[in-house]
């Protein structure tokens, strides 16, 4: 019996490879994913690894992110989480998740979201990619969680080029919190033009295992422009990446900016500064902007369907649309995703972003509802 078992195994997972070969090639828009693997990265970062419902080869550019479309204990709540895996390895898909204290869905995740367990997700999405940001030598700088764009993108580099050019400087508060390290240590092990180091806010004790010291050592502080320039003499001569906490994104920009630096040749990952739930960050508007009775001083008027609600000059679309519970998903909210897309059947409106928009969308009167402002009364289709 146990040999029966052994050899049907053997078979069914001979046809499972023989239907990856023959997957169909993954595409953007709605998608049932199901958990095969998750494992912990760091004592409060955890990793799932995903694959069709059916065998799909994952398609994406390095860098995007997905949202993932939940409900939690009745609310529906999206979440963009960047892809952490790269393309070349295009038979599942992985997402690395921090808990964030106080947060509904990192932990939602964390505890419940288990192998065998299916998640509804939207994309790909995102411009902070290799793809549309083309470059010949690379610089890597992020804190955190941000880090994971930029292991997809060495990962992507490493897998596809001979020698790529990168230098990697990733800040943490402490040897403790270091995603991938061991993996991306082995990147730069294999690729002669990887180079790799680590600002962390406090050093304490390590031992870089079976690590030659392809990078310099794991440096005590925060990035300034002492540390930028001797880690990496020539990063005015590179492109650069950012992605981490808002703040730390902040003051990078301001540091190489003090450093003349060409910020044409500066990106940074724009979605996930919000880390609350859209009905706490509902509630918080309502009550800093409205008075009881659905007014604002010196607003305008949305009307959708037979719903109307006037916004003030600081509101967006999407605080109206949320505050009257109406069907929105609103992951990135920084207008990246494309998720909130709605259309202006009628008024004037300001909008901070298109970047998820296709020209023909936008002459349809298309907007994205996170970063746009009304500049009349407005009439909205949703």
């Amino acid at each position: 019996m146990i040999g029966r078992y052994r050899v049907n195994m053997a078979m069914n997972k001979q046809a499972s490879n023989l239907e990856s070969f023959s997957a169909q090639q993954w595409q953007s828009g709605e998608h049932q994913l199901v958990c095969v693997e998750k494992w912990n990265e760091t004592h409060d970062v955890m990793s799932f690894r995903f694959q069709g419902t059916t065998p799909v080869k994952f398609h994406f550019k390095p860098g995007q992110f997905l949202t993932l479309l939940l409900e939690i204990n009745g609310q529906k709540i999206a979440r963009s989480y960047t892809i952490s895996s790269s393309p070349s390895r295009p038979y599942s898909i992985v997402l690395t998740i921090k808990r964030i204290e106080g947060g509904k869905v990192s932990n939602y995740l964390a505890d419940n979201l288990e192998v065998g367990h299916m998640v509804r997700a939207l994309g790909p999405d995102g411009a902070f990619n290799l793809v549309d940001i083309p470059a010949d030598k690379y610089l890597f700088l992020s804190a955190g969680c941000g880090i994971t764009p930029m292991f997809s993108m060495s990962r992507w580099l490493t897998d596809t080029e001979m020698g790529p050019d990168i230098s990697f400087l990733h800040s943490a508060k402490s040897n403790k919190d270091l995603i991938f390290e061991s993996t991306i240590a082995q990147m730069a092990e294999r690729s002669s033009e990887f180079k790799l180091n680590y600002i962390l806010e406090e050093l304490g004790i390590f031992a870089n295992v079976g690590i030659s010291g392809k990078f310099t050592d794991k440096q005590a502080g925060r990035l300034n422009a002492e540390n930028l320039a001797r880690l990496v003499p020539d990063f005015k001569t590179r492109t650069v990446f950012v992605c981490g906490p808002e703040p730390y994104m902040n003051a990078v920009k301001a540091l190489l900016e003090s450093l003349d630096f060409d910020m044409s040749q500066f990106h940074q990952e724009s979605f996930g500064s919000f880390k609350g739930d859209s009905a706490e960050l509902s509630a918080a508007k309502e009550q800093n902007t409205n008075t009881g009775d659905h007014l604002a001083a010196n607003g305008f008027m949305l009307s959708i369907g037979d719903k109307s609600r006037n916004l003030a000059a600081e509101q967006t679309v999407l605080d109206g649309i949320e505050a009257e519970g109406l069907p929105i998903i609103a992951a990135c909210r920084s207008g990246v995703c494309g998720a909130c897309k709605c259309k202006v059947v009628e008024g004037e409106v300001e909008s901070s972003s298109q970047m998820a928009l296709t020209p023909d969308e936008i002459a349809q009167g298309y907007v994205l509802a996170c970063s746009t402002k009304l500049k009349s009364d407005v009439t909205l289709e949703l």
